[in-house]
């Protein structure tokens, strides 16, 4: 009598490096111009099956008051009801429900969107991640880049003024990359 074995899956658990990460942004400013921002506190973890990367997961939260866009002004404003509200909506999330290969590096990583509240999916094209290193201190890292576009009024974030000679003072496209490293647990 012979028994059959199933054949085993190596997932691996990474978490986020919070600080060697970054989550950007950037959207039109009157129309003219792309202001950029960031988020500086980006959390979450990453698993991956290495033998069949489609059956990989990833999870990540930003803190919603970590944004910075160089003008206190304008961080004050995101940050109040007009926009994010990050008293009430601490954090942004992501969870992934889909990977799917694209080609040989490249990767899109499907999900929900969480902001201010509101969940939508959204299409992550995800490059990485890059072959595992290790870094002086014995941990092994890899790092992914990943890009999406958003319609903001989509999440809630409806507040706009109207410009004297025509148009609009935020545009509702937001384009977000995110630059990760990941820690091998």
């Amino acid at each position: 009598m012979s028994t059959l074995t199933a054949p085993q899956t190596l997932t691996t658990t990474w978490n986020i490096d919070p600080i060697h990460s970054v989550a950007e942004f950037k959207v039109k400013h009157m129309m003219i111009s792309n202001v950029k921002g960031r988020f500086s506190k980006v959390t979450g973890t990453m698993f991956l099956d290495e033998s069949n990367p489609a059956n990989s997961r990833v999870e990540a939260a930003i803190e919603t008051a970590s944004i910075e866009t160089h003008d206190a002004q304008r961080d004050a404003h995101l940050k109040s009801a007009d926009f994010l509200h990050a008293e009430q909506f601490p954090a942004l999330s992501f969870k992934s429900s889909r990977i799917s290969f694209v080609r040989d590096g490249e990767f899109s990583a499907e999900g929900d969107l969480t902001i201010r509240g509101v969940t939508r999916k959204v299409v992550f094209a995800v490059e990485g991640p890059t072959p595992p290193t290790k870094d002086p201190w014995g941990n092994t890292r890899v790092a992914v880049s990943a890009t999406t576009s958003i319609n903001r009024k989509d999440f809630g974030l409806t507040w706009n003024a109207a410009l004297e000679t025509g148009g609009i003072l935020v545009g509702e496209e937001v384009i977000i990359t995110l630059d990760v490293e990941f820690v091998k647990a």
